[in-house]
């Protein structure tokens, strides 16, 4: 795509446009990231058979788009920026000043598992609260604060002491691990990148990927069950090569020796994540429920919590194997539907595993709704034996 230039009479400048950019502006105007984001991209390609225009006509653009979506406070908070518009800066409880951001602190609601709208409203009301006052700088306590008196009068005193628990941990400086678990086809990948950028963290790791490693070193004629899919993997057992069909004993059977092939890297990386106090998101079918049990974590201080994913329609999980074809070609539809069977017994057995051992099950119909799901489990988890107040966080 060709860049387009967006010129600017008044001040001699002509510079590309940047869809960031203009995330930014729509996003300080009002709107969450996602929607500030969608309607951007909209500009983009609405522009995209252009050379360049000025910034005016590009205003003008942007104006009529949020016209049409009835954002009457959002279009006037876009079109008199110039002159309504401040800049809060806010202090950190280390001394350090960076400027408000709607991204950032919707961002950090989504983290206690309040879905996109919610969120938004809580943001709005607090940005709208910064820019009717003119509050040019605020200490983070005192945001924070806010927020939380905002979360309680909108949603209850539940909502925000879950505020709570959350900054009280982003405090503490301790680890969290997530282990995600669940069978071919769920979800798992898109669902741990999903929360990693509402949690923040930067380190996540496939047990696919360790399998691929392990393979590299371990050649096939040694330990044959790792060269396969996990439910295929009873194939690969002495004297079941020549079966066409399986019970699910036996494909379970399989799986498990390939589990515990993986247990030793799965807690490798783990112990390793724990050993530089940094948060990690482990996810993959080898995620076994009792994985966390194996995890020593005397004195790490670490949050770990354990979520099994799964799709509970199988017509829906034949959906999600389909898109596989689709969004990742070299891995193929195929061979998935037609040992869906497998696939489908093998994830009955984890939810059993999962029910028994106490791990909680998300189902993953809906994308959005799964990660606010995994957003409520995490905070519920680090607030066992969490004794925090407004005054205990804030001061």
């Amino acid at each position: 795509m060709a860049r387009v230039a967006v010129v600017d009479a008044a001040e001699g400048t002509r510079v590309p446009f940047l869809r960031g950019i203009l995330t930014r502006s729509l996003s300080d105007a009002g709107l969450s990231f996602e929607q500030a984001y969608e309607l951007a991209s909209k500009v983009r390609d609405d522009i995209a058979g252009e050379t360049e225009l000025s910034t005016g006509a590009l205003k003008k653009r942007v104006a009529k788009m949020l016209r049409e979506m009835k954002l009457s406070e959002v279009l006037d908070n876009y079109e008199n920026g110039s002159h309504r518009r401040i800049t809060t800066l806010v202090i950190d409880t280390n001394g350090q000043v960076n400027p408000f951001s709607t991204s950032d602190h919707q961002r950090c609601l989504q983290s206690i598992g309040l879905s996109l709208d919610k969120s938004a409203t809580i943001t709005r009301a607090i940005w709208n609260h910064l820019l009717e006052k003119g509050i040019k700088e605020i200490h983070s306590n005192e945001l924070g604060k806010m927020t939380y008196a905002e979360l309680k009068k909108t949603f209850g005193a539940k909502t925000a002491r879950n505020y709570l628990v959350w900054i009280s941990y982003t405090r503490s400086g301790r680890p969290l691990i997530l282990l995600l678990g669940g069978t071919t086809g769920c979800g798992k990948s898109t669902i741990a990148t999903e929360v990693a950028h509402r949690l923040g963290i930067i380190r996540t790791q496939s047990t696919d990927m360790l399998r691929e490693v392990m393979r590299m070193m371990t050649p096939k004629r040694l330990l044959p069950s790792l060269h396969t899919s996990s439910f295929n993997a009873w194939r690969l057992l002495p004297g079941q090569s020549d079966k066409e069909s399986v019970d699910e004993k036996l494909m379970i059977a399989g799986y498990t020796s390939q589990v515990e092939l993986l247990s030793l890297p799965c807690e490798a990386v783990v112990q390793r994540a724990l050993r530089e106090r940094v948060s990690l998101i482990l996810e993959g079918v080898h995620v076994h429920p009792s994985l966390a049990g194996k995890i020593d974590n005397d004195g790490g201080g670490a949050a770990i919590v354990s979520v099994m994913l799964a799709v509970v329609k199988q017509e829906r999980l034949k959906r999600h194997l389909s898109g596989r074809g689709e969004s990742a070609p070299g891995r193929g539809s195929q061979k998935y539907l037609s040992d869906f069977d497998s696939i489908w017994a093998l994830q009955s057995a984890l939810l059993y595993e999962a029910d028994v051992l106490g791990v909680p099950i998300v189902n993953n119909d809906n994308k959005d709704e799964a990660t606010d799901q995994i957003m409520r489990i995490v905070i519920a988890a680090l607030a066992e034996d969490c004794d925090v107040s407004a005054k205990s966080v804030f001061g």
